[in-house]
């Protein structure tokens, strides 16, 4: 996974392939159901297609932006979207965060509306700009103390610690580290 532009084509390439549907044959599976609600959505491309939950998202996500007329739905990059506006110049230090973490192993990205979700059998990190000059790199794991950099945080979220990244030399052996830990936890 370590280009990143390739990695929605190649989760949308398997999962047609996994489904024997195209992705507008997808579309139309959603088209058909009716619903409304993005949640909805993903539950029922789950239930009839027997997907798992991070392919219904990213359908749902690309089919919801094409009906909202998004041409960034078209061309299947999600991250289109996510690093738009005054936010493309945070793109590099995205790009530099899955080159170093995609020689880890397997795992799914996710992309949501405002970053993208890192998941093996759980999310083990989350990528995606806070700012418009920085990218937030939230992490799952547990047992680790907080640093200035790791930022550890309340529990009940979404994750239990955050790096901010401002720069693509901030993708460093530390940041890497503390990310193969989370990934290793989420097995």
């Amino acid at each position: 996974m370590a280009d990143l532009d390739k990695a929605p084509q190649t989760q949308l390439a398997n999962l047609q392939k996994k489904t024997g549907k195209s992705l507008d044959e997808l579309f139309a599976v959603l088209r058909a159901g009716g619903l409304a609600k993005h949640g909805e959505m993903v539950s029922m491309l789950k239930a009839t297609l027997d997907m798992g939950h991070g392919d219904a998202n990213l359908v749902v996500h690309l089919f919801r932006q094409g009906e909202a007329g998004d041409s960034s739905a078209s061309a299947g990059d999600p991250l289109d979207a996510i690093y738009a506006g005054p936010r493309a110049a945070l793109r590099p230090i995205h790009d530099a965060l899955m080159a170093a973490i995609g020689g880890l192993g397997d795992f799914e990205v996710a992309p949501k509306k405002a970053y993208v979700s890192l998941r093996r059998k759980k999310q083990f990190a989350t990528i995606g700009p806070a700012t418009k000059t920085r990218v937030e790199v939230g992490l799952n794991m547990k047992g680790v103390d907080g640093t200035d950099r790791l930022l550890a945080l309340p529990p009940g979220g979404m994750c239990q610690y955050k790096v901010n990244v401002t720069d693509a030399t901030e993708v460093d052996d530390e940041l890497v580290a503390w990310i193969r830990r989370a990934w290793e936890a989420s097995a």
